[in-house]
């Protein structure tokens, strides 16, 4: 018997569904630990035809874990979460009342790992942010109290999925991967829930897009295949919203891709 971590047909490429890692979150479930994942991203790789792995975060601290799992992957997704990276990760002091130093440890090792073996990674919400931070940046851990910046975060006053309707518009920045990809868009709403943003970025990211007060809402690694993050949630609404379906769409693509690269040198 096979498993999902091979073709059943080396000679049905096309047909591949390309094994994603996702991240998880540290959560208390009954009064014991538990690590999550919320559906709507399980959902959202569904959708665009490939295959979710959840990684635990104990793969951080066992030796050449991170190395073993990666070659039975072909992407990896970091997904949103209510939880926020540490303060000293960037360089800043203070705690956050919502910290997660699992993930943490476990999205920076991923994050450096994917991008030297060119390994397809698209991140949403958190995952920008992890992104951000793993290549040498640094966030705003507030952006509502910066000055000139708008509040960013979703009104919890609504009902829940009133949280994620289109909350601003970003734009794109020209000749970059989203231009490329969003051949027909120069900007487009998304939803906002977030607290913290990108304040500066490392020599290994570009700019992709911004929101109206100039907050940076989507980066890419320079030279990477594919490696991208977004400010927003496109998992949300994934086959609905045209966006977010052709963003999935295109990760999973490369994802294919590079698996058959690496099928054809391994024949």
């Amino acid at each position: 018997m096979g498993n999902i971590f091979s073709t059943a047909s080396a000679g049905k490429q096309t047909s591949y569904r390309p094994v994603i890692g996702v991240v998880m979150c540290e959560n208390t479930v009954d009064e014991n630990p538990a690590l999550t994942v919320h559906e709507k991203y399980l959902d959202a790789i569904f959708n665009a035809d490939a295959l979710p792995v959840c990684l635990p975060h104990e793969l951080a601290a066992r030796d050449g874990a991170i190395d073993q799992i990666l070659r039975g992957l072909d992407g990896i997704f970091l997904t949103g979460s209510p939880s926020n990276i540490e303060p000293h990760q960037y360089g800043e002091e203070g705690v956050e009342a919502l910290a997660d130093p699992g993930r943490d440890r476990l999205s920076f090792q991923l994050i450096r790992a994917t991008l030297d073996k060119k390994i397809p990674l698209f991140a949403a919400c958190r995952g920008l942010q992890e992104l951000v931070v793993a290549t040498g940046g640094s966030l705003y851990r507030k952006v509502q109290e910066e000055p000139g910046f708008m509040d960013h975060r979703e009104d919890t006053s609504l009902p829940h999925d009133a949280q994620y309707d289109p909350a601003h518009p970003v734009f794109i920045e020209p000749g970059g991967l989203l231009s490329e990809l969003l051949p027909d868009y120069q900007q487009f709403q998304v939803n906002s829930l977030h607290g913290q943003g990108a304040k500066r970025l490392g020599a290994e990211l570009a700019v992709e897009a911004r929101a109206p007060d100039n907050l940076v809402e989507a980066v890419s690694v320079r030279g990477h295949p594919f490696a991208l993050g977004v400010q927003w949630h496109p998992e949300w609404h994934s086959l609905t919203d045209p966006v977010s379906r052709q963003l999935f769409n295109a990760f999973i693509a490369a994802c294919r891709k590079g698996h058959q690269a690496r099928s054809a040198q391994e024949e």
